[in-house]
């Protein structure tokens, strides 16, 4: 079997400050995706980012609440993060597959086995999963953390060997990434605690933060699953941390054996 990876794709990548898409960086993504396609992995992208692009889709006059925002954002940008997918992966000749799950899909072993097998007969038949929250149906209480969360069950379902956390830092520091004296902590060994170094500052655009990706790379590493959190702004952060991990910042999760 190829050696399996899941990327999940943050908001605060995939969009630009002023909060629009940046199809120039997903763009990059998918050439980065199809590189390590053509060196025979198997893929599986997690990808934020819906209610971001319905956000800018249609401004709405009247207020409304967390839930019905993301139901009616999440509902037009969904549409419009896959069919840009779509047309980017098929300048490859690559097929996707959209898949859009809920908390319910991993609460009961029929729900999760009917999931499970989705996943295996499209990359078994080379079909690039685009994952993300069904956020239009799921309710708050019923909602994953955010897509970090969601990422991490999907890397232990695919049985992936990897799992790539793209952000828009190069991962966890000592200190506020911004402050000169903090440092970039490159690995971190199974029963490590770097609790002290996390806050619960979130993402800009998204609902994650450095929290929930700390805690998410916990636990999948202690699954036996390696766990790298990245850049995702950096050119070519994909291939560099396959062929020249050395040479490129990040934090990897060192999974437990």
């Amino acid at each position: 079997m190829k050696e399996r990876i899941v990327v999940k794709i943050g908001s605060n990548v995939l969009t630009t400050p002023e909060g629009k898409l940046d199809i120039t960086r997903m763009s990059a993504l998918v050439d980065q995706v199809a590189w390590l396609r053509r060196k025979d992995y198997d893929v599986v992208i997690v990808s934020s980012g819906a209610v971001a692009c319905g956000r800018k889709e249609l401004p709405v006059n009247e207020t409304l609440d967390n839930v019905a925002q993301r139901q009616l954002y999440s509902a037009m940008g969904q549409v419009k993060l896959v069919n840009l997918y779509y047309d980017l992966f098929r300048e490859y000749g690559l097929h996707i597959g959209q898949v859009l799950a809920t908390k319910d899909n991993f609460s009961t072993p029929t729900s999760l086995e009917n999931l499970q097998a989705c996943m295996e007969v499209m990359i078994g038949h080379g079909v690039i999963p685009i994952v993300n929250e069904n956020d239009t149906v799921s309710i708050q209480g019923l909602m994953f953390t955010d897509n970090d969360e969601l990422s991490g069950l999907i890397a232990r379902m695919v049985k992936a060997k990897q799992l790539i956390l793209l952000t828009n830092v190069d991962g966890v520091y000592t200190g506020h990434p911004d402050d000169k004296g903090s440092k970039l902590i490159g690995s971190v060994a199974p029963g490590d605690d770097l609790s002290r170094y996390i806050t619960s500052e979130k993402s800009k655009s998204g609902r994650g933060g450095m929290k929930s990706k700390y805690g998410t790379a916990c636990n999948v590493a202690a699954q036996g699953i390696r766990v790298i959190i990245a850049n995702g702004e950096r050119t070519d952060i994909l291939p560099q941390l396959i062929q020249t991990p050395t040479e490129v910042p990040h934090t990897e999760f060192i999974p437990s054996l």
